[in-house]
Protein backbone atom coordinates (compact mmCIF):
# COMPACT_ATOMS: atom_id res chain seq x y z
CA UNK A 1 0.00 0.00 0.00
CA UNK A 2 1.11 3.18 -0.80
CA UNK A 3 2.01 5.79 2.08
CA UNK A 4 0.23 8.66 0.46
CA UNK A 5 -2.76 10.13 1.85
CA UNK A 6 -5.08 12.52 0.81
CA UNK A 7 -7.44 14.68 2.34
CA UNK A 8 -11.09 14.20 1.82
CA UNK A 9 -12.19 17.33 0.01
CA UNK A 10 -9.14 17.07 -2.11
CA UNK A 11 -10.05 12.99 -3.25
CA UNK A 12 -12.78 13.66 -6.03
CA UNK A 13 -10.46 16.84 -7.34
CA UNK A 14 -7.68 14.15 -7.84
CA UNK A 15 -9.58 11.83 -10.26
CA UNK A 16 -8.90 12.35 -13.29
CA UNK A 17 -11.39 13.23 -16.54
CA UNK A 18 -14.30 13.85 -13.39
CA UNK A 19 -16.92 16.31 -14.20
CA UNK A 20 -19.07 18.20 -11.65
CA UNK A 21 -21.88 15.75 -11.96
CA UNK A 22 -19.75 12.73 -12.45
CA UNK A 23 -17.99 13.78 -8.71
CA UNK A 24 -21.40 14.33 -7.63
CA UNK A 25 -22.65 10.55 -8.24
CA UNK A 26 -19.55 9.53 -7.20
CA UNK A 27 -20.26 11.26 -3.64
CA UNK A 28 -24.10 9.93 -3.46
CA UNK A 29 -22.68 6.34 -3.82
CA UNK A 30 -20.00 7.29 -0.73
CA UNK A 31 -23.15 8.02 1.21
CA UNK A 32 -24.97 4.59 0.14
CA UNK A 33 -22.14 2.30 1.31
CA UNK A 34 -22.12 1.84 4.86
CA UNK A 35 -25.91 0.13 4.80
CA UNK A 36 -24.78 -2.11 1.63
CA UNK A 37 -21.36 -2.63 3.47
CA UNK A 38 -23.15 -4.05 7.14
CA UNK A 39 -25.81 -6.33 5.06
CA UNK A 40 -22.61 -7.27 2.74
CA UNK A 41 -20.39 -8.77 6.06
CA UNK A 42 -17.97 -7.19 3.45
CA UNK A 43 -15.91 -4.17 3.36
CA UNK A 44 -17.11 -1.94 0.59
CA UNK A 45 -14.54 0.14 -1.24
CA UNK A 46 -14.97 2.94 -3.36
CA UNK A 47 -12.19 3.67 -6.20
CA UNK A 48 -11.83 6.85 -8.54
CA UNK A 49 -8.81 6.81 -11.57
CA UNK A 50 -5.90 8.86 -10.75
CA UNK A 51 -3.11 9.29 -13.30
CA UNK A 52 -2.75 6.14 -15.76
CA UNK A 53 -1.67 2.94 -13.57
CA UNK A 54 -2.74 4.58 -10.31
CA UNK A 55 -6.01 4.58 -8.54
CA UNK A 56 -7.38 6.27 -5.40
CA UNK A 57 -9.83 4.74 -2.61
CA UNK A 58 -12.62 7.65 -2.14
CA UNK A 59 -14.28 6.25 0.71
CA UNK A 60 -14.32 2.94 2.51
CA UNK A 61 -17.68 1.45 4.69
CA UNK A 62 -16.79 -1.42 6.69
CA UNK A 63 -18.70 -3.47 8.74
CA UNK A 64 -20.22 -3.60 12.18
CA UNK A 65 -22.02 -7.00 11.71
CA UNK A 66 -18.79 -8.65 11.19
CA UNK A 67 -14.79 -8.09 11.48
CA UNK A 68 -13.48 -5.83 8.64
CA UNK A 69 -11.44 -7.21 6.33
CA UNK A 70 -9.22 -4.08 6.84
CA UNK A 71 -8.21 -3.29 10.32
CA UNK A 72 -8.21 0.64 9.55
CA UNK A 73 -10.00 3.05 6.79
CA UNK A 74 -8.30 3.13 3.53
CA UNK A 75 -10.08 6.18 2.40
CA UNK A 76 -7.22 8.58 0.91
CA UNK A 77 -4.94 6.25 0.09
CA UNK A 78 -3.59 5.72 -3.66
CA UNK A 79 -2.49 2.18 -5.36
CA UNK A 80 -0.89 1.01 -8.66
CA UNK A 81 -1.40 -1.95 -10.47
CA UNK A 82 1.05 -4.55 -8.42
CA UNK A 83 -1.31 -3.43 -5.36
CA UNK A 84 -4.78 -3.51 -6.55
CA UNK A 85 -4.84 -5.00 -10.12
CA UNK A 86 -8.44 -5.78 -10.25
CA UNK A 87 -9.20 -2.37 -9.90
CA UNK A 88 -7.10 -0.99 -12.36
CA UNK A 89 -8.10 -3.33 -14.74
CA UNK A 90 -11.85 -2.63 -13.82
CA UNK A 91 -11.26 1.26 -14.46
CA UNK A 92 -9.49 0.62 -17.40
CA UNK A 93 -11.33 -2.07 -18.92
CA UNK A 94 -15.01 -0.84 -17.61
CA UNK A 95 -15.69 -4.88 -17.04
CA UNK A 96 -16.30 -6.57 -13.53
CA UNK A 97 -13.34 -8.23 -11.80
CA UNK A 98 -13.52 -11.28 -9.49
CA UNK A 99 -10.86 -12.96 -7.67
CA UNK A 100 -8.91 -13.74 -4.63
CA UNK A 101 -5.96 -11.70 -2.90
CA UNK A 102 -3.25 -12.19 -0.82
CA UNK A 103 -3.90 -12.53 2.95
CA UNK A 104 -4.62 -9.30 4.81
CA UNK A 105 -4.71 -8.62 8.20
CA UNK A 106 -5.38 -11.94 10.51
CA UNK A 107 -4.37 -13.89 7.67
CA UNK A 108 -7.24 -14.94 5.81
CA UNK A 109 -7.33 -14.66 2.26
CA UNK A 110 -9.42 -12.11 0.80
CA UNK A 111 -11.84 -12.13 -2.39
CA UNK A 112 -12.80 -9.18 -4.10
CA UNK A 113 -15.94 -8.83 -6.46
CA UNK A 114 -14.99 -5.23 -8.44
CA UNK A 115 -17.68 -3.38 -10.55
CA UNK A 116 -17.16 -0.52 -12.60
CA UNK A 117 -19.53 2.33 -12.33
CA UNK A 118 -21.25 4.21 -14.48
CA UNK A 119 -23.53 7.15 -14.31
CA UNK A 120 -27.47 5.88 -15.24
CA UNK A 121 -27.48 7.18 -18.84
CA UNK A 122 -23.19 7.53 -19.34
CA UNK A 123 -20.94 5.29 -20.79
CA UNK A 124 -18.39 6.43 -19.28
CA UNK A 125 -16.62 4.64 -16.57
CA UNK A 126 -16.05 6.91 -13.76
CA UNK A 127 -15.32 4.65 -10.67
CA UNK A 128 -15.19 1.40 -9.79
CA UNK A 129 -17.15 -0.15 -6.72
CA UNK A 130 -15.05 -3.24 -4.70
CA UNK A 131 -17.03 -6.17 -2.63
CA UNK A 132 -14.15 -7.48 -0.22
CA UNK A 133 -15.07 -10.38 1.98
CA UNK A 134 -12.66 -12.88 3.85
CA UNK A 135 -12.70 -16.47 2.51
CA UNK A 136 -14.90 -17.69 5.54
CA UNK A 137 -17.81 -15.96 5.03
CA UNK A 138 -17.32 -15.39 1.31
CA UNK A 139 -18.01 -19.27 1.50
CA UNK A 140 -20.92 -19.04 3.93
CA UNK A 141 -22.80 -16.53 2.02
CA UNK A 142 -22.29 -18.87 -1.16
CA UNK A 143 -24.22 -21.58 1.08
CA UNK A 144 -27.47 -18.75 2.20
CA UNK A 145 -30.18 -18.70 0.87
CA UNK A 146 -30.74 -18.04 -2.70
CA UNK A 147 -33.68 -15.17 -2.48
CA UNK A 148 -31.11 -13.61 0.24
CA UNK A 149 -28.47 -14.04 -2.65
CA UNK A 150 -30.61 -12.75 -4.84
CA UNK A 151 -31.88 -9.61 -2.83
CA UNK A 152 -27.68 -8.91 -2.08
CA UNK A 153 -27.03 -8.68 -5.32
CA UNK A 154 -30.24 -6.18 -6.00
CA UNK A 155 -29.44 -4.24 -2.95
CA UNK A 156 -24.85 -3.79 -3.86
CA UNK A 157 -26.69 -2.93 -7.98
CA UNK A 158 -28.77 -0.18 -6.62
CA UNK A 159 -25.88 1.38 -4.10
CA UNK A 160 -23.38 1.62 -7.51
CA UNK A 161 -26.36 3.50 -9.68
CA UNK A 162 -27.09 5.70 -6.52
CA UNK A 163 -30.60 4.55 -6.45
CA UNK A 164 -31.05 4.17 -2.54
CA UNK A 165 -32.67 7.00 -2.18
CA UNK A 166 -33.47 8.01 1.55
CA UNK A 167 -30.85 5.54 3.21
CA UNK A 168 -28.58 7.94 4.79
CA UNK A 169 -31.59 9.03 6.91
CA UNK A 170 -32.10 5.06 8.42
CA UNK A 171 -30.65 4.26 11.08
CA UNK A 172 -27.49 1.58 10.87
CA UNK A 173 -28.23 -1.93 10.36
CA UNK A 174 -27.07 -3.58 13.59
CA UNK A 175 -25.86 -6.92 14.48
CA UNK A 176 -28.87 -8.55 15.92
CA UNK A 177 -31.02 -6.99 13.11
CA UNK A 178 -33.38 -9.70 11.56
CA UNK A 179 -33.76 -9.73 8.03
CA UNK A 180 -37.50 -10.25 5.58
CA UNK A 181 -37.42 -10.39 1.99
CA UNK A 182 -40.71 -10.12 0.22
CA UNK A 183 -42.07 -9.79 -3.49
CA UNK A 184 -44.33 -7.62 -5.35
CA UNK A 185 -46.96 -8.85 -3.61
CA UNK A 186 -45.69 -8.56 -0.44
CA UNK A 187 -45.07 -12.32 0.34
CA UNK A 188 -42.43 -13.31 2.64
CA UNK A 189 -39.76 -15.23 0.59
CA UNK A 190 -36.49 -15.35 3.13
CA UNK A 191 -36.58 -14.74 6.67
CA UNK A 192 -33.21 -15.42 8.29
CA UNK A 193 -32.87 -17.17 11.86
CA UNK A 194 -33.03 -13.68 13.80
CA UNK A 195 -36.24 -12.71 11.82
CA UNK A 196 -37.91 -16.03 12.91
CA UNK A 197 -36.81 -15.52 16.63
CA UNK A 198 -37.81 -11.98 16.67
CA UNK A 199 -41.68 -12.69 15.76
CA UNK A 200 -41.83 -15.77 17.64
CA UNK A 201 -41.55 -13.27 20.62
CA UNK A 202 -44.80 -11.44 20.03
CA UNK A 203 -46.89 -14.78 18.89
CA UNK A 204 -45.89 -15.83 15.28
CA UNK A 205 -44.87 -19.66 16.24
CA UNK A 206 -45.51 -20.34 12.79
CA UNK A 207 -42.92 -19.79 9.87
CA UNK A 208 -42.96 -17.02 7.88
CA UNK A 209 -42.08 -18.36 4.59
CA UNK A 210 -44.53 -18.18 2.01
CA UNK A 211 -46.95 -15.85 4.18
CA UNK A 212 -48.10 -12.01 3.06
CA UNK A 213 -47.16 -9.33 5.21
CA UNK A 214 -50.38 -8.45 5.75
CA UNK A 215 -51.22 -11.54 7.65
CA UNK A 216 -48.78 -10.64 10.38
CA UNK A 217 -51.37 -7.73 11.80
CA UNK A 218 -48.62 -5.52 12.17
CA UNK A 219 -47.31 -2.04 10.55
CA UNK A 220 -45.00 -3.87 8.12
CA UNK A 221 -47.33 -4.04 5.11
CA UNK A 222 -48.12 -0.28 5.28
CA UNK A 223 -44.53 0.27 5.56
CA UNK A 224 -43.57 -1.73 2.94
CA UNK A 225 -46.30 -0.31 0.59
CA UNK A 226 -45.07 3.42 1.26
CA UNK A 227 -41.56 2.43 0.61
CA UNK A 228 -42.18 0.97 -2.67
CA UNK A 229 -44.90 3.73 -3.33
CA UNK A 230 -42.10 6.61 -2.78
CA UNK A 231 -39.45 4.45 -4.44
CA UNK A 232 -37.22 5.65 -0.91
CA UNK A 233 -36.22 3.71 2.46
CA UNK A 234 -38.19 4.15 5.14
CA UNK A 235 -37.87 3.72 9.08
CA UNK A 236 -40.71 3.72 11.59
CA UNK A 237 -41.21 2.76 15.03
CA UNK A 238 -43.79 1.30 16.57
CA UNK A 239 -45.01 -1.04 19.62
CA UNK A 240 -46.58 -4.58 19.51
CA UNK A 241 -46.60 -7.73 22.09
CA UNK A 242 -45.45 -5.63 24.24
CA UNK A 243 -42.36 -4.73 23.02
CA UNK A 244 -40.73 -1.79 20.63
CA UNK A 245 -39.61 -2.34 17.12
CA UNK A 246 -37.47 -0.55 14.70
CA UNK A 247 -38.27 -1.44 11.25
CA UNK A 248 -36.55 -0.53 8.07
CA UNK A 249 -37.83 -0.74 4.52
CA UNK A 250 -35.57 -0.76 1.69
CA UNK A 251 -37.29 -0.98 -1.81
CA UNK A 252 -34.91 -2.83 -4.42
CA UNK A 253 -35.11 -3.06 -7.97
CA UNK A 254 -34.86 -6.57 -10.39
CA UNK A 255 -31.31 -7.70 -11.75
CA UNK A 256 -31.04 -6.58 -15.20
CA UNK A 257 -32.40 -9.17 -17.24
CA UNK A 258 -33.46 -11.56 -14.49
CA UNK A 259 -37.32 -10.87 -14.34
CA UNK A 260 -39.81 -13.38 -15.04
CA UNK A 261 -42.04 -11.15 -15.97
CA UNK A 262 -40.00 -8.75 -18.05
CA UNK A 263 -39.05 -12.12 -20.48
CA UNK A 264 -42.78 -12.55 -21.22
CA UNK A 265 -43.16 -8.73 -21.71
CA UNK A 266 -45.51 -7.51 -19.47
CA UNK A 267 -46.05 -4.16 -18.59
CA UNK A 268 -44.32 -4.09 -15.94
CA UNK A 269 -42.09 -0.44 -15.40
CA UNK A 270 -38.51 -1.04 -15.28
CA UNK A 271 -37.54 1.12 -12.37
CA UNK A 272 -40.37 -0.56 -10.54
CA UNK A 273 -39.61 -2.11 -7.48
CA UNK A 274 -39.72 -6.34 -7.81
CA UNK A 275 -38.47 -7.02 -4.17
CA UNK A 276 -38.30 -4.94 -0.88
CA UNK A 277 -35.51 -5.54 2.19
CA UNK A 278 -37.19 -5.63 5.37
CA UNK A 279 -35.01 -5.02 8.77
CA UNK A 280 -36.41 -5.24 11.84
CA UNK A 281 -35.05 -5.04 15.54
CA UNK A 282 -35.85 -5.58 18.82
CA UNK A 283 -35.28 -2.23 20.75
CA UNK A 284 -37.25 -2.80 23.76
CA UNK A 285 -34.02 -2.96 26.15
CA UNK A 286 -32.59 -0.34 24.43
CA UNK A 287 -35.39 1.71 25.27
CA UNK A 288 -35.68 0.60 28.78
CA UNK A 289 -32.14 1.46 29.42
CA UNK A 290 -32.50 4.74 27.92
CA UNK A 291 -35.18 5.78 30.20
CA UNK A 292 -33.59 4.37 33.27
CA UNK A 293 -30.62 6.61 32.47
CA UNK A 294 -33.29 9.56 31.71
CA UNK A 295 -34.54 9.20 35.56
CA UNK A 296 -31.55 9.14 36.86
CA UNK A 297 -29.76 12.01 35.04
CA UNK A 298 -33.32 13.66 36.40
CA UNK A 299 -32.22 12.64 39.23
CA UNK A 300 -28.69 13.60 39.56
CA UNK A 301 -29.48 16.84 38.07
CA UNK A 302 -32.14 17.67 41.16
CA UNK A 303 -29.23 16.58 43.60
CA UNK A 304 -26.56 19.29 41.51
CA UNK A 305 -29.69 21.27 42.00
CA UNK A 306 -29.46 21.41 45.98
CA UNK A 307 -26.32 21.49 46.47
CA UNK A 308 -25.96 24.62 44.25
CA UNK A 309 -28.79 26.33 46.27
CA UNK A 310 -26.78 25.19 49.74
CA UNK A 311 -23.56 26.18 48.86
CA UNK A 312 -25.53 29.60 48.02
CA UNK A 313 -27.18 29.36 51.21
CA UNK A 314 -23.97 29.20 53.22
CA UNK A 315 -22.36 32.01 51.16
CA UNK A 316 -25.25 34.11 52.18
CA UNK A 317 -24.85 32.70 55.94
CA UNK A 318 -21.20 33.96 55.96
CA UNK A 319 -22.25 37.30 54.13
CA UNK A 320 -24.33 38.11 57.22
CA UNK A 321 -21.16 37.01 59.11
CA UNK A 322 -18.33 38.97 57.33
CA UNK A 323 -20.56 42.00 58.18
CA UNK A 324 -20.54 41.92 61.84
CA UNK A 325 -16.98 41.20 61.86
CA UNK A 326 -14.55 44.37 63.10
CA UNK A 327 -11.04 43.23 61.43
CA UNK A 328 -10.61 44.20 57.78
CA UNK A 329 -8.26 41.12 57.47
CA UNK A 330 -11.16 38.41 59.14
CA UNK A 331 -13.27 40.40 57.01
CA UNK A 332 -11.54 39.97 53.64
CA UNK A 333 -10.65 36.09 54.40
CA UNK A 334 -14.59 35.50 54.58
CA UNK A 335 -15.10 37.17 51.12
CA UNK A 336 -12.73 35.03 49.62
CA UNK A 337 -13.96 32.18 50.77
CA UNK A 338 -17.68 33.10 49.53
CA UNK A 339 -16.26 33.80 46.05
CA UNK A 340 -14.34 30.35 46.34
CA UNK A 341 -17.87 28.59 47.23
CA UNK A 342 -19.90 30.21 44.90
CA UNK A 343 -16.91 29.09 41.95
CA UNK A 344 -17.90 25.59 42.91
CA UNK A 345 -21.67 26.30 43.29
CA UNK A 346 -21.28 27.56 39.53
CA UNK A 347 -20.03 23.85 38.36
CA UNK A 348 -23.63 22.57 40.14
CA UNK A 349 -25.72 24.92 38.62
CA UNK A 350 -24.52 23.67 34.84
CA UNK A 351 -24.81 20.54 36.15
CA UNK A 352 -28.25 20.70 37.68
CA UNK A 353 -29.18 21.54 34.04
CA UNK A 354 -27.19 19.54 30.90
CA UNK A 355 -25.56 16.48 30.67
CA UNK A 356 -23.49 15.70 33.31
CA UNK A 357 -20.39 14.07 31.73
CA UNK A 358 -18.99 17.12 30.51
CA UNK A 359 -18.73 21.38 31.27
CA UNK A 360 -18.37 23.96 28.88
CA UNK A 361 -15.41 26.10 30.95
CA UNK A 362 -16.09 28.92 28.76
CA UNK A 363 -19.41 29.36 30.19
CA UNK A 364 -18.19 28.92 33.49
CA UNK A 365 -15.58 31.43 33.17
CA UNK A 366 -18.14 34.11 32.26
CA UNK A 367 -20.48 33.09 35.17
CA UNK A 368 -17.30 33.87 37.68
CA UNK A 369 -16.08 36.92 35.90
CA UNK A 370 -20.07 37.92 36.54
CA UNK A 371 -19.85 36.95 40.15
CA UNK A 372 -16.80 38.55 40.78
CA UNK A 373 -18.05 42.28 39.38
CA UNK A 374 -20.89 41.77 41.84
CA UNK A 375 -18.70 40.80 44.86
CA UNK A 376 -15.36 42.77 44.51
CA UNK A 377 -16.37 45.76 42.48
CA UNK A 378 -18.35 48.55 43.76
CA UNK A 379 -21.15 50.35 40.55
CA UNK A 380 -17.85 52.74 40.07
CA UNK A 381 -15.26 50.57 39.70
CA UNK A 382 -13.04 51.68 36.52
CA UNK A 383 -11.70 47.91 36.35
CA UNK A 384 -12.78 45.97 32.84
CA UNK A 385 -13.28 42.54 32.88
CA UNK A 386 -12.77 40.05 29.13
CA UNK A 387 -13.03 37.16 28.53
CA UNK A 388 -11.62 35.40 25.23
CA UNK A 389 -11.57 31.79 23.86
CA UNK A 390 -13.51 29.03 22.34
CA UNK A 391 -15.74 26.67 24.17
CA UNK A 392 -13.83 23.92 25.56
CA UNK A 393 -15.69 21.14 27.20
CA UNK A 394 -13.86 19.08 30.47
CA UNK A 395 -15.34 16.56 32.62
CA UNK A 396 -17.51 17.90 35.64
CA UNK A 397 -14.14 16.62 38.17
CA UNK A 398 -11.73 18.70 36.21
CA UNK A 399 -14.41 21.82 35.54
CA UNK A 400 -14.38 22.00 39.06
CA UNK A 401 -10.99 22.26 39.53
CA UNK A 402 -10.53 24.69 36.47
CA UNK A 403 -13.31 26.92 38.38
CA UNK A 404 -11.34 27.62 41.39
CA UNK A 405 -8.08 28.06 39.09
CA UNK A 406 -9.60 30.93 37.52
CA UNK A 407 -11.77 32.30 40.66
CA UNK A 408 -8.16 32.50 42.58
CA UNK A 409 -6.53 34.01 39.25
CA UNK A 410 -8.56 36.59 38.81
CA UNK A 411 -9.47 37.57 42.30
CA UNK A 412 -5.54 37.91 42.87
CA UNK A 413 -5.33 39.53 40.09
CA UNK A 414 -8.08 42.32 40.65
CA UNK A 415 -6.92 42.40 44.28
CA UNK A 416 -2.88 42.73 44.09
CA UNK A 417 -2.74 44.68 40.40
CA UNK A 418 -4.74 47.76 41.37
CA UNK A 419 -4.90 50.33 43.70
CA UNK A 420 -8.35 51.68 44.72
CA UNK A 421 -9.73 53.74 41.80
CA UNK A 422 -7.35 52.43 39.44
CA UNK A 423 -8.31 52.58 35.81
CA UNK A 424 -7.69 48.48 34.72
CA UNK A 425 -8.28 45.66 32.43
CA UNK A 426 -8.56 42.03 33.54
CA UNK A 427 -8.47 39.65 30.52
CA UNK A 428 -9.21 35.76 31.23
CA UNK A 429 -8.04 33.49 27.76
CA UNK A 430 -8.61 30.00 27.16
CA UNK A 431 -7.46 27.83 24.56
CA UNK A 432 -7.95 24.88 23.50
CA UNK A 433 -4.42 22.88 21.52
CA UNK A 434 -6.07 19.91 20.91
CA UNK A 435 -4.83 17.36 23.57
CA UNK A 436 -4.13 20.34 26.30
CA UNK A 437 -6.04 23.58 27.50
CA UNK A 438 -4.03 26.73 28.45
CA UNK A 439 -5.97 29.26 30.80
CA UNK A 440 -4.19 32.44 31.02
CA UNK A 441 -5.08 35.59 33.49
CA UNK A 442 -3.69 38.91 32.56
CA UNK A 443 -3.91 42.43 34.10
CA UNK A 444 -2.24 46.11 33.45
CA UNK A 445 -1.62 46.42 36.97
CA UNK A 446 1.42 47.11 38.69
CA UNK A 447 2.48 44.13 37.95
CA UNK A 448 4.08 41.06 40.36
CA UNK A 449 7.06 42.59 43.25
CA UNK A 450 10.46 42.09 42.31
CA UNK A 451 12.08 38.38 43.31
CA UNK A 452 8.35 37.01 43.19
CA UNK A 453 8.21 33.04 43.37
CA UNK A 454 5.03 31.49 43.56
CA UNK A 455 6.68 28.00 44.77
CA UNK A 456 7.34 30.46 47.94
CA UNK A 457 4.17 32.56 47.74
CA UNK A 458 2.69 33.21 51.05
CA UNK A 459 -1.03 33.91 49.54
CA UNK A 460 -3.56 31.33 50.55
CA UNK A 461 -5.60 31.59 47.31
CA UNK A 462 -1.82 31.10 45.41
CA UNK A 463 -1.39 28.21 47.48
CA UNK A 464 -4.60 26.99 46.69
CA UNK A 465 -4.07 27.11 42.52
CA UNK A 466 -0.51 25.36 43.26
CA UNK A 467 -2.50 22.33 44.47
CA UNK A 468 -5.27 22.13 42.03
CA UNK A 469 -3.09 22.46 39.10
CA UNK A 470 -0.46 19.97 40.28
CA UNK A 471 -2.89 17.60 41.98
CA UNK A 472 -6.16 17.86 40.33
CA UNK A 473 -5.66 19.04 36.56
CA UNK A 474 -1.87 17.30 36.39
CA UNK A 475 -1.02 20.38 34.84
CA UNK A 476 1.86 23.53 35.63
CA UNK A 477 1.31 27.08 36.36
CA UNK A 478 3.63 29.89 35.73
CA UNK A 479 3.62 33.56 37.02
CA UNK A 480 5.56 36.36 35.16
CA UNK A 481 5.60 40.17 34.04
CA UNK A 482 4.79 41.76 31.03
CA UNK A 483 2.71 45.47 30.90
CA UNK A 484 1.36 43.72 34.33
CA UNK A 485 1.24 40.21 35.90
CA UNK A 486 0.17 37.27 33.85
CA UNK A 487 -0.46 33.67 34.75
CA UNK A 488 -0.54 30.69 32.22
CA UNK A 489 -1.64 27.72 33.50
CA UNK A 490 -1.37 24.36 31.18
CA UNK A 491 -3.15 21.42 31.56
CA UNK A 492 -3.85 17.63 29.56
CA UNK A 493 -7.35 17.33 27.82
CA UNK A 494 -9.07 14.17 27.99
CA UNK A 495 -11.30 13.05 24.98
CA UNK A 496 -14.67 11.55 25.46
CA UNK A 497 -14.87 8.73 22.99
CA UNK A 498 -12.88 10.28 20.13
CA UNK A 499 -12.41 13.79 18.88
CA UNK A 500 -15.69 13.94 16.80
CA UNK A 501 -17.74 13.19 20.12
CA UNK A 502 -15.69 15.91 21.86
CA UNK A 503 -16.72 18.58 19.17
CA UNK A 504 -20.36 17.63 19.50
CA UNK A 505 -21.18 19.43 22.08
CA UNK A 506 -19.77 22.75 20.61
Amino acid sequence: MDAVVYSPDSLFERCRGLTEVDAAFLKAVTTQIPIVADISRADILLYGQLEPGWAIALAHARPHSISPVHPHSLSGHKFNADQEPLVLVALASGRPQQGGERPIADGAPVIKQVYPLRRLGGGKVVGAFSVETNLLEHERHRRRHREFQQALLRLQMMAQRAQLVGVEDVSPFEEHDGIIVVDRERTIRYASGIATNLYRRIGYSRGLLGHRLSDLESGDDELVRAAVRQFRCLEQEEEAGGRYWVKKAVPLLDLPGSSFLARFKRERRADEPSHTLLMVRDSTESRRREQELRVKTAMIQEVHHRVKNNLQTIAALLRMQARRMDGQQARAAVDEAITRILSVAVIHEFLSHQDSRVINIRDVGNRILTQLRHEMLGPDSNIRFDLQGPPIFLPARQATACALVMNELLQNAVEHGFKEGSVGHVKLTLQDEGDKVIVRVQDDGGGLPTGFSIEHADSLGLQIVQTLVREDLKGTIQMHNGGGAEAIVTFPKPIFGGEEDWTAHV
